[in-house]
């Protein structure tokens, strides 16, 4: 037992020789105070469990000493969001946007194209009011120039870090959660801004694509007889080269890469200039056709179809180097300045080959994806590009909502640190007072303190109602979850918090003490009373002096009252042995009381359902008196039955109509019995296959109705009477019969009963019969019957037989669980798998139903099962039911017709001899999406 479990029963000692009677005040607060060692401040390590005078260890520690403000808030300097001197803006990443990001910023230091844009006119005068932008609307780009002369304006003036691209994106309609091809957007996006410009009046605008982007050559196609060459002219915006088995940029200039239908990575090295001449390639001599690196376009990852982009752009002003990553823009220089260079971080550094050496002005990368090369010209770049003044002011707005936000979280961060410098002092001051001396003090619920002391919530006003009994006093076994203080401390915090109730030295409960007095003694006591009891009952009881008592409860009192007296003494021992503050879960108790309600108390078991005596003598003895005063001490709220005592009337009248009508029942089962033995029995029923000759006519029943009348008579007194017959279960809404005199014969046979017609006049004397059902069999011909037909009153009804079958299949099509077979062919030949032999399924339901119907972890066939089963691939399985290939992968097995019990058959491909070009061809079979339905394609 652990030591404050052993104070506690040391503190409750005098109880076991104190009558309840004789509790005094000097009791009362000696049962309280459980805790008999008071607490040393400094000795205690950690809070004592149980001792409502340790204040250690309840979260005063993160107050004591000096505290570093910063603690006091979880709110970053606002400042951190803002804008350095001489530094570019970054852009967010939506989610998988960084493809579009690292164009955004080449796009943006092309300064030709960004004045070229803020020359397009605007709908941004539609905001306007008078010379300014109306402040109570949000501007909202209507086209992609728009959307883009924004994002500009803000790149260039804006005052954040990094600013949310998540307009221009959406209006695109790409998927922010798919990475995309960055030169596939590129080219799009290109095509899209060149069309949309090409209506621009000004011819600054309407050809600053093809200005700065695009190129042209030729396709040259000669003559083997005469020598003749054809030119084919042909526009570009990118070159799309060929890398493979090069090492330098020049080396793959002439080469160009076929369309084959699918991408793949390559992770070799290739050289390249800062300086690219271009002239040996051109047909006309004579012009200018040097190209300086202006940006290089980096893809991390070692797949084409996953990874991170980067830029490494060239500011044109300045003539520096910046990586632009998202949000993150870093000056490149010294060691820092490697173009193309980027760490691969998933893929391992043993695999990653040795980087060749560059001279001077050259670069080497495995990761470079495009390079982005513009003409060198003398003239030096204009780099003064003005923002148009509707723009600018629309920077200014958002600028304005920036600072806004900057003073609000400032703000923020101040009052936190003021409120907590404040709660410092608070803690500081009252934490000494505290412990409760001599002078007089209060209870405090330990949960509220902790709270107080928590700097993560605000404190709530004090609530002390959980630790009350039912007298509205403090509850003794809940002092070990209070805590002692002192009346100075105690008054301070309901004048600044409120709450309560108070629980002072007043509140100590006396009829608790009491109460738990008596249980104490009767533990003491039961062995003893127990004995006294077995020797009253073996005395007769004379007069009317006795009392009726359970038998069920006389041979369990004992268990009974040991387990009651343990449930009122065990709430202190449980709290006790928790940790100090802690609770029992809710759900958990919930369920304890319920069980506990379930279970029936002493002398309950006499008890009939109107809450008086049971009408039974042979459930219950009479007691003498002294035996149930015994009785009584440890059940006081048993219920009392004096041997004068009347039994439930209701149940006298209930128990004489219940006989009468049993003996009813017993009389028509008999009767029933004796009128129908041949259907009770089921011997000599008539059969429609095999027709009885000595009659002509044969009437039916529902076996529902059989079955339910032979329940009946063989146990009368437990069923009711069957009164009617119900054949209107066998007749379709019109009247008709659904039954073919075939399908009776066979698999409608377990559905109807045959009656002889003898027996169905007896039923319709004995039953209320709703529809008479018979068939007649008739002999065609005229001397010698050469056929005979069987008609059926009321008739068939065709259209609702043909219903009623397609029910039929269509419930075989609907099942949750079922069990399929698939069987493998091998040239012809079925082979069964005997490691898994059959598959447990569900189908036909909707795939919300699906996931609600299955328990956690179950799903649904596919493929892979069958891979597991027979060792084959899912791209080489062949399935096929009755001759029908099955190769809707969103169909439900009852749309292809698969029923339980279905037999599936699987043939498989032969496999691939090259497994090396597996993942070359897993591509091709993979066609890509791209951006198919965004507005890069248009409507």
């Amino acid at each position: 037992m652990a030591p404050r479990l052993q104070l506690e029963k040391a503190a409750w000692r005098w109880a076991e020789t104190v009558r309840p009677e004789e509790v005094s005040q000097e009791h009362i607060e000696t049962a309280y105070r459980i805790w008999l060692e008071p607490c040393i401040r400094g000795v205690c390590r950690r809070n004592c469990k149980g001792n409502p005078n340790c204040l250690v260890g309840i979260g005063e520690h993160i107050w004591l000493g000096e505290i570093d403000e910063n603690s006091f808030h979880n709110i970053d300097d606002p400042n951190c969001e803002r804008r350095k001197k001489n530094s570019f803006v970054g852009l967010t990443n939506l989610g998988a946007t960084c493809y579009v990001n690292t164009f955004l910023q080449v796009w943006f230091l092309n300064l030709e194209l960004r004045q070229a844009l803020y020359l397009c006119p605007s709908t941004c005068s539609d905001y306007r009011l008078g010379d300014g932008i109306q402040k109570e609307k949000d501007y909202e780009p209507q086209t992609i120039c728009e959307h883009l002369q924004y994002l500009f304006a803000l790149l260039q003036n804006s005052n954040r870090r990094y600013i949310d691209p998540s307009g221009f994106v959406k209006a695109l309609g790409l998927d922010t959660g798919q990475q995309q091809d960055a030169q596939e957007f590129s080219k799009l996006f290109m095509s899209l801004l060149e069309d949309t410009l090409s209506k621009q009046n000004n011819p600054d605008v309407r050809n600053i694509v093809q200005q700065q982007f695009c190129g042209e050559y030729a396709y040259v196609t000669v003559c083997n007889q005469c020598g003749r060459e054809s030119k084919l002219l042909s526009k570009f915006y990118e070159l799309e080269l060929n890398i493979q088995g090069h090492k330098q940029l020049t080396d793959c200039i002439s080469e160009f890469l076929k369309q084959t239908g699918h991408k793949k990575k390559l992770n070799t090295y290739i050289g390249f200039s800062e300086i690219l001449d271009m002239e040996p390639y051109v047909e006309h001599k004579g012009g200018s056709y040097v190209y300086e690196l202006s940006a290089v376009l980096i893809h991390r990852g070692v797949s084409a179809y996953s990874g991170h982009y980067i830029a490494h752009v060239k500011d044109p002003q300045s003539g520096e180097w910046y990586k632009f990553n998202d949000e993150d823009i870093e000056k490149m220089e010294g060691k820092k300045l490697q173009l193309g260079i980027e760490e691969d971080l998933a893929e391992p550094s043993k695999s990653q080959t040795r980087k060749p050496k560059c001279g001077k002005g050259t670069h080497c990368s495995r990761n470079a994806y495009m390079l982005v090369y513009r003409l060198q010209t003398q003239e030096k770049p204009n780099t003064t590009v003005q923002v148009p003044a509707f723009l600018q002011e629309l920077v200014d707005r958002d600028n304005s909502k920036f600072e806004e936000w900057c003073i609000e979280m400032a703000e923020m961060r101040k009052q936190s640190v003021d409120k907590g410098k404040a709660k410092h002092e608070e803690v500081k001051e009252l934490y000494q007072r505290l412990p409760a001396g001599a002078e007089p003090y209060e209870f405090v619920s330990l949960e509220w303190l902790q709270k107080w002391l928590d700097e993560s919530t605000p404190t709530k006003p004090i609530d002390n109602h959980a630790c009350l009994c039912s007298h509205d006093k403090l509850h003794p076994d809940k002092i070990s979850i209070m805590k002692r203080i002192s009346e100075y401390a105690a008054d301070i915090f309901y004048s600044r918090y409120g709450g309560g109730p108070r629980l002072t030295v007043k509140a100590l409960c006396k009829e608790c003490v009491v109460e738990r007095c008596r249980v104490l003694r009767l533990k003491n006591q039961l062995n003893e009373d127990y004995k006294t009891v077995n020797n009253l009952l073996k005395v007769a009881v004379k007069g009317n002096d006795g009392f009726w008592v359970g038998k069920s409860s006389l041979r369990s009192w004992r268990q009974l009252a040991l387990e009651q007296l343990d449930e009122q003494d065990g709430d202190a021992e449980q709290s006790n042995g928790r940790m100090n503050g802690s609770t029992l879960n809710k759900d958990e108790s919930k369920e304890e009381r319920k069980e506990e309600e379930e279970e029936l108390n002493f002398n309950e078991d006499i008890l009939c359902p109107h809450g008086e005596l049971c009408i039974s003598e042979n459930e219950r003895r009479l007691v003498s008196k002294e035996a149930w005063s015994k009785l009584q001490q440890y059940f006081p709220k048993a219920p009392e039955f004096p041997s004068y005592k009347e039994c439930c009337s209701q149940c006298k009248i209930l128990e004489r109509e219940g006989e009468e009508n049993e003996a009813l029942h017993k009389m028509i089962a008999n009767e029933q019995k004796t009128s129908l033995p041949n259907l009770f029995q089921d011997k000599n029923r008539p059969c429609l296959s095999n027709w009885p000759e000595d009659t002509d006519v044969l009437y039916i029943v529902s076996q529902f109705f059989v079955e339910e009348w032979r329940k009946f008579v063989r146990k009368p007194t437990r069923c009711s009477p069957v009164s009617s017959v119900g054949n209107s279960a066998l007749l379709c809404p019109h009247g008709g019969l659904m039954f073919t005199f075939a399908s009776m014969t066979k698999e409608d046979s377990k559905l109807i009963a045959l009656i002889w017609p003898s027996e169905w006049q007896m039923i319709q004397k004995l039953f209320v019969v709703d529809h008479v059902i018979k068939i007649t069999r008739i002999e065609v011909g005229d001397v010698n019957p050469s056929e005979t037909q069987y008609i059926s009153e009321p008739k068939l009804c065709p259209e609702c037989r043909e219903g009623l079958l397609c029910q039929q299949q269509r419930d075989l099509r609907e099942y949750t669980q079922a069990t399929i077979y698939v069987h493998k062919v091998v040239d012809n030949k079925k082979v069964m798998k005997d490691s898994a032999p059959e598959l447990n399924v569900s189908s036909s339901e909707t795939e919300e139903d699906k996931e609600e119907a299955k328990p956690d972890g179950e799903k649904d066939p596919d493929f892979n099962q069958i891979m597991h089963a027979f060792s084959v691939a899912p791209f080489d399985q062949n399935l096929s039911i009755d001759g029908k290939i099955l190769s809707d992968d969103c169909a439900t097995l009852g749309t292809l017709g698969v029923i339980p019990e279905s037999v599936i058959l699987l043939k498989a491909d032969e496999p691939i001899a090259d497994y090396a070009a597996m993942d070359d061809v897993m591509q091709v079979c993979m066609p890509e999406e791209g951006f198919k339905g965004t507005g890069l394609l248009g409507h």
